[in-house]
């Protein structure tokens, strides 16, 4: 499938960097059948407790060893792990700090959350645009990351753009900081996670993995948006696919100030066993709005009161032209023009290849297509063709700024570049 040629493709490509990993909690598991009534966890933690003294400081001494870029606030990690550990019970003001130190480090384990992937970007303006220069904007980049175990993650990278010219993404920093971690009580389907990432100095150092049984096989393509309160105040807020390895769920994520907090909460209603869910920037007549795609061939638009809930749906846009005759999805969150709501979509023609394309949504009432592009405006070329799964090329979100359009992509689910186009030209191009 060709396409338009209307993008102006950067150079600016980002790929994984097995290096870099984050501290994340580690459970061996029990097996049944050996079980002798006293938890594996426990057994394992009785082992370090009647290690001696000097056998202590040369487990210590190993356990910093493995942490080649220093401990980044390592030590309260290691000391909170003992108090979430299955099975583990242990008197905490009877032992040593050294010896929760020790026990911490071997229920804890060095994940590499890009070795594999990072793709599927998602793109927000930063609040904070002090000393950018003129004409430029600062940005903030979510990513998702493939590491063992074909798990998800999502990292996160920050950098500036000018229309027209130069595109920088920062450096980002070796190794993520260890967040600390509070579930709430409860089944999984309802548990939601607070992720306390206040150690990471720089927003590279933030990793989001797995942590309850409903995402254990991965937290995948958040949408992110910057919604616009009603009273004139913004969030961050942002929409995720949870996968167990049997069933994904979407969950919605609230982000605190500065992005050192991140909540993560299930959403509700017939909508929610579903992927691809992104929401409007704002609210329509009171209401949260969210386009979503849960029969996996069109996009469809739903409407709450309540933005955890969503039972109901209409379909808006069906698959028209070839490129989509397998599958329609939203790529974001709508973006708000002069002229209504610009939807990235994807489509999925013959030989699943996965292509990008534009819708335009009436603002006042978004359940009306006023056009469509006929062809893509990204298709897998032979230049960004090859990788984990061929001939894909996909996206979780863009940016508009002085009529134009950035959009990141990711291509065959393997790494993640960018590319540009005027507004007006993919307007023109809509039938």
């Amino acid at each position: 499938m060709t396409g338009t040629d209307l993008m102006t493709h950067l150079r600016v490509i980002l790929r994984p960097d097995p290096s870099r990993t984050v501290v994340r909690p580690f459970e061996p598991a029990d097996l049944p059948q050996f079980a002798n009534g006293t938890p594996r966890t426990q057994r394992i933690a009785e082992r370090i407790l009647a290690l001696d003294e000097e056998e202590l400081d040369a487990e210590l001494a190993r356990i910093k060893a493995s942490f080649p870029h220093g401990d980044l606030r390592l030590k309260q990690f290691l000391l909170d792990r003992i108090d979430h550990v299955p099975g583990l019970s242990i008197d905490r003001d009877a032992i040593s700090e050294k010896q929760a130190l020790v026990i911490g480090g071997y229920f804890c384990e060095e994940y590499s959350f890009e070795a594999a992937a990072l793709f599927n970007p998602t793109i927000v303006l930063a609040d904070d645009q002090s000393g950018v220069a003129e004409g430029a904007l600062r940005f903030i980049l979510g990513l998702r990351g493939i590491g063992e175990g074909h798990m998800s993650s999502i990292t996160f990278r920050t950098g500036t753009w000018t229309p027209g010219g130069a595109l920088v993404v920062d450096d980002p920093r070796p190794m993520a900081v260890p967040p600390h971690v509070r579930t709430s009580d409860g089944d999984a389907v309802h548990q939601h996670v607070v992720m306390d990432c206040g150690g990471s100095h720089d927003l590279s150092e933030t990793v989001l993995f797995p942590v309850t049984s409903a995402q254990s096989k991965g937290v995948e393509d958040l949408r992110l948006v910057r919604f616009h309160e009603e009273d004139g105040g913004t969030s961050y807020l942002g929409t995720y696919t949870a996968f167990s390895g049997a069933e994904a769920r979407s969950e919605l994520l609230r982000v605190g100030p500065d992005f050192k907090t991140f909540e993560m909460t299930p959403l509700k209603g017939a909508l929610a066993p579903t992927k691809g869910m992104a929401l409007f920037p704002r609210r329509i007549d009171g209401r949260y709005a969210m386009l979503t795609r849960q029969d996996n061939e069109n996009v469809w638009l739903a409407f709450s009161d309540d933005v955890l809930t969503w039972e109901t749906a209409e379909k808006v846009i069906p698959p028209r032209f070839s490129w989509e005759f397998v599958q329609m999805g939203n790529c974001g969150s709508p973006i708000e023009i002069e002229e209504g709501w610009l939807v990235i979509t994807h489509g999925v023609g013959s030989v699943r290849n996965y292509c990008l394309g534009a819708s335009l949504l009436d603002k006042d009432d978004p359940s009306k297509l006023l056009g469509r592009m006929r062809l893509p405006l990204v298709h897998p070329s032979p230049r960004e063709r090859d990788g984990y799964v061929p001939n894909v090329v996909y996206s979780c979100g863009a940016l508009v700024h002085d009529r134009t359009l950035l959009l990141p992509y990711g291509v065959a689910d393997s790494f993640t570049t960018f590319a540009t186009v005027n507004v007006d030209r993919v307007l023109e191009a809509m039938a």
